[in-house]
């Protein structure tokens, strides 16, 4: 890092985040669906017109045509450009709270994952194991060589972050008769755990239980909702794995 001066970097990792985050948007609305990542290019849903590399610059772009298709003038959502900026902040803060190193990589990469998780759940109910099990293997590939935490750690947070979700599964089935998560929920705690370790991984989860909880209370306190209502509980996994994983070093150690 210190080749580079500091604001050199962040000004890097802020463009690199946003061309990610350009790609996020393309992975929450194809994989959903089924559709490839790579054909056809990038179109208006609206008319159909292909998108031109110079209407497809990441932020830049959407504030030019001022949200809306050059072609049929319809309105952009305002998802895209905030996807690209939260991938450039991320990327930026990954780097300032890790430093250019295996656990500022693995970090930022798997809270891209998160954020395209988390919105594909928010969206359709649906964690793709197309994103959830690369991340499994890919936090315990950081993991050997220097990542956020150590091999049997990951290992172990991998090993247990399966375990506690599917024993809810069986158990709300058992009482319940149906399941009180899906199976994604399964696969993504697992590569939480291979990224976070064992004890961050059951911090990573009360997190997100919290959040589902007020959540679904504040549903049912303004009348949208019931105890019935079904909760993207990957969404709220997504943001607290984020959270955790930027969250001051001394915060973290702090904890039991």
């Amino acid at each position: 890092m210190a080749s580079f001066p500091q604001p050199f970097v962040m000004a890097y990792a802020f463009v690199v985040g946003a061309v990610v985050g350009s790609f996020l948007n393309v992975v929450i609305y194809r994989v959903p669906r089924r559709r490839s990542l790579v054909s056809p290019g990038s179109a208006c849903p609206a008319c159909g017109s292909p998108i031109h590399w110079y209407d497809n610059i990441p932020l830049v772009s959407w504030l030019v045509l001022r949200g809306r298709c050059r072609h049929c003038d319809t309105r952009i959502s305002i998802r895209y450009p905030m996807v690209e900026l939260a991938a450039a902040l991320l990327a930026v803060f990954g780097v300032g709270r890790y430093g250019l190193s295996m656990a500022g990589f693995e970090a930022v990469v798997f809270s891209w994952a998160s954020l395209a998780l988390g919105l594909i759940d928010l969206e359709h109910q649906i964690l793709p194991d197309v994103i959830t099990y690369p991340c499994i293997g890919f936090g315990l590939a950081c993991s050997w060589f220097g990542g956020i935490t150590t091999f049997p750690n990951a290992l172990a947070g991998a090993a247990a972050g399966a375990a506690l979700p599917t024993l809810v599964i069986v158990i709300y089935r058992l009482w319940r008769g149906v399941e009180g998560m899906g199976w994604g929920d399964v696969k993504y705690l697992a590569a939480i755990g291979a990224v976070v370790g064992l004890r961050h991984c059951l911090w990573v989860l009360m997190i997100a239980a919290t959040l589902g909880a007020a959540i679904g209370l504040l549903l049912i306190a303004t009348g949208r909702g019931s105890r019935r209502t079904a909760l993207p509980f990957g969404t709220f996994l997504a943001l607290a794995v984020i959270l955790w994983l930027y969250l001051p070093a001394s915060w973290v150690a702090s904890l039991p």
